[in-house]
């Protein structure tokens, strides 16, 4: 089994698999961590004194571009990404089919917990999503086998373990469990009855929130049937009643007023700007007054030096994420606004696994810079940048 993956959907690689795995993590972890610091030194010692006055991320690209150690840097990562996938796929196809047996028999298993899973035949799945392979994974998170099929939700639990080299918990949910945290923290008075967790894939993010509002009902939803097979089934492993949905986050099939608190998880930036508008202003419509939004994201372009803009835009030009650099031009609290929210907020939140419980607690009152180089970053010390509102009168943040 991949390190972090320990419930009943694990999975048996062979020794040399785990050994490509364990490589792979490695590898991610050099490139990420001394290999991006050398890049750094590297620009500031030979290219930040010739950049131009108001220079952007898109200028700090055009320099770098034709840089040996950027051209090296981005063969490095582009390479280990997708060996990612390939030390975890040999596995997954091997135990394909006893994955549906086990969907099968943790769906029917109603002693653990009682969530459901509501997939929909005549769903078509958005262009943005099919004419991709996000993030290098082969297939993309909507290739499905059929009925009981959970290769793509268990390929990419697997490569996320491999991919994550230890920074997303034991049980890869530490961005849930850390915002989770600090807004029951920061809001007690905030009891959310109903959650929604937008673009939720395998439902790392999800799960989370039910642990720390257990009265809630919480529900996943997304367009990608196999994923959601596979977040049904690990809830239920984890003994967590959860709901989870097949549908556009643009377009959500529940009533208005219906929900507490609306998430989102690292969803926003892979789509185009006008369907993240448009999520805006359908996470208002589901909104209860006195509801928040709540979303997980890259900090903006306008919040970065333009080197730490080019870093995190990095993906954009060369991990199959098109929208993402265009996502992060934009002004959250001008798009919350537009969508009809009020009292905007922001913060990073400090990595619950990395820093531990009081450092999430410290951050309730002492905010994180937002700019800073271990927010955003999946390296060593990373913090999680949030924003919200609030529908109609809530609360001030």
């Amino acid at each position: 089994m991949t390190r972090f993956v320990n419930h009943a959907l694990k999975l048996t690689p062979t020794r040399d698999e785990l050994a490509a795995q364990d490589f792979v993590s490695s590898l991610r972890s050099h490139v990420l961590n001394p290999m991006a610091a050398s890049m750094k030194s590297r620009f500031e010692a030979e290219l930040a004194a010739k950049m131009p006055e108001g220079a952007t991320g898109r200028d700090v690209l055009k320099a770098m571009q034709t840089h040996p150690y950027f051209r090296f840097y981005s063969a490095a990562r582009v390479k280990a990404q997708e060996m990612v996938w390939a030390s975890v796929r040999p596995t997954v196809e091997r135990e394909r089919t006893d994955l549906k047996r086990r969907f099968e028999a943790l769906s029917a298993d109603t002693t653990r917990a009682q969530g459901s899973l509501k997939l929909d035949t005549s769903f078509a799945i958005p262009r943005n999503v099919t004419a991709l392979d996000v993030h290098l994974m082969p297939g993309n998170y909507h290739q499905d086998g059929g009925h009981g099929d959970l290769a793509a939700g268990a390929l990419y639990e697997n490569g996320l373990s491999v991919f994550s080299f230890g920074l997303m918990g034991e049980t890869l949910d530490d961005i849930g469990r850390s915002v989770a945290l600090w807004l029951s923290l920061r809001h007690p008075e905030f009891r959310p009855g109903a959650i929604l967790d937008l673009g939720c894939s395998v439902g790392h993010q999800t799960l989370p929130w039910k642990r720390s509002y257990p009265d809630a009902q919480v529900t996943g939803l997304d367009v990608a049937a196999s994923c959601l097979r596979y977040a049904h089934a690990r809830a239920q492993a984890m003994g967590l009643t959860a709901h989870f949905l097949q549908a556009d986050a643009t377009d959500v099939p529940l009533p208005d007023a219906s929900q507490d608190l609306v998430f989102s998880s690292m969803f926003l930036h892979e789509l185009p700007v006008k369907d993240t508008r448009a999520v805006f202003r359908e996470a208002h419509r589901l909104l209860k007054p006195g509801g928040m939004m709540l979303h997980y994201e890259l900090p903006p372009n306008e919040a970065l030096s333009a080197y730490d803009g080019f870093y995190l835009d990095w993906d954009s030009h060369y991990n199959a994420e098109p929208y993402y650099q265009g996502y992060r031009d934009l002004a959250p609290q001008a798009e919350a606004e537009a969508a009809g929210f009020s009292g905007f907020f922001q913060a990073a939140v400090p990595s619950l696994g990395w820093y531990g419980e009081q450092a999430v607690r410290k951050a309730v009152t002492e905010q994180a810079d937002i700019g800073t180089d271990k927010v955003g970053r999946l390296s060593d010390g990373v913090n999680w940048f949030i924003y919200g509102a609030w529908k109609q009168n809530g609360a001030a943040a």
